[in-house]
């Protein structure tokens, strides 16, 4: 097998991150138990000058497309990582202890039969499950479940429906611009790096780039996003109406429905005045999952919450008067997988998710 020369580039800073960083935030004392702190981009200093020049963003957009160009997918790999790769044929209890063990929430997969790339086994997987047996008994659906394997889930795409997941992936040299565009034109968050060997022509898993990893790095290294000062309000990026909303009473199942019609990953939890107290994000789904918790999936999401991972990051909030290089000071520091998008009494107007801010730069 041929060693191929990946080689992170001089001086670049592609860290994971390290942990939740000490913000202060709103504290919602009536439900303490159960809203997670709220991190504002207002608790950091923001530029306050705003570029009245329409071109100057536009070249600012360039420039970071440049920067994206001038660097290749393995770049943004940290110096030392590992990669949870699970077969096509593993039962898919097994690959949902594997992958809360080792804190993911997504792994890519292998066809040990044909040797090759197999996709991604992510949260929608385990949502297409639910919608599969939310109308069987639980005690046939746990009978059945003990004894899927990971390759029946695409049959339990086709039942319910659901699109079946494109087979994405890159080549670790090709350049990060690339990669952003692919991810842009595929609506997908994370982005499995595959090489072929020279040799015997097989397939190999070297990483997955994710959303959040990307632009990560472009925080960190790009020195461009400085010039990005336009505020939301005027480069109008996000949802900004009809956003699928829940109230703490909210029964799990609703939710859940509400992510897939609308294919969203994220659901705000609001009170009677619309103010933000939490979000319910897919990944709170494997959580139920895990536990064994099909049957309760009626229950309402304020008990739901109680159950999250205690290293969820946190909910995250900007205004429209916040720019894009005061989000990606926050993207910098902390675990952001989207912010939601509050007026000054705190009440919901919009979200900008990662997916959004990609979409803006490479468009």
């Amino acid at each position: 097998m041929n060693e191929k020369n990946y080689l992170n580039t001089p001086n670049l800073t592609p860290r994971d991150y390290d942990g939740p960083a000490s913000y202060s935030g709103i504290n919602f004392t009536q439900f303490q138990s159960i809203t997670q702190n709220i991190f504002s981009t207002n608790d950091k200093p923001r530029t306050s000058s705003l570029d009245s020049n329409s071109g100057t963003n536009n070249t600012s957009k360039r420039l970071v497309c440049n920067f994206l160009k001038q660097h290749s997918s393995y770049d943004v790999l940290p110096v030392s990582y590992r990669v949870i790769v699970l077969d096509t044929s593993l039962l898919v209890k097994k690959a949902l202890a594997a992958l809360m063990q080792n804190g993911v929430v997504s792994a890519p997969l292998w066809d040990s039969t044909n040797q090759k790339f197999a996709g991604m086994l992510t949260v929608s997987d385990f949502i297409n499950l639910i919608q599969y047996y939310k109308h069987s008994s639980y005690s046939a659906a746990m009978e059945e479940i003990e004894q899927f394997q990971i390759q029946q889930l695409r049959d339990v795409e086709s039942r319910v429906g659901a699109p079946p997941p494109q087979l994405l992936s890159i080549h670790p040299l090709k350049s990060l611009y690339e990669a952003c565009k692919l991810l842009v034109e595929a609506r997908a968050h994370r982005l499995p790096l595959v090489d072929v060997d020279s040799e015997t022509g097989q397939e190999m898993i070297v990483s997955v780039l994710t959303q959040y990893r990307i632009l990560k790095f472009i925080a960190m290294n790009c020195i461009d996003i400085k010039t990005l000062k336009k505020p939301l309000s005027e480069i109008k990026i996000g949802v900004y109406e009809n956003i699928a909303t829940a109230r703490m009473s909210t029964p799990v199942i609703e939710i859940v429905n509400l992510l897939v019609e609308r294919r969203i990953s994220s659901v705000p939890i609001i009170d009677e005045d619309d103010k933000v107290l939490n979000v319910y994000d897919s990944v709170d789904v494997m959580t139920l999952i895990r536990t064994g918790s099909y049957r309760e999936m009626d229950l309402p999401v304020v008990k739901a919450l109680l159950r999250r991972s205690e290293d969820f990051p946190g909910v995250h909030t900007c205004t429209l008067s916040d720019t894009l290089h005061s989000i990606f000071d926050l993207i910098k520091k902390a675990q952001v997988h989207r912010l939601i998008v509050v007026d000054s009494e705190n009440r919901l107007q919009g979200i900008v998710s990662l997916s959004d801010i990609m979409r803006y730069l490479v468009t």
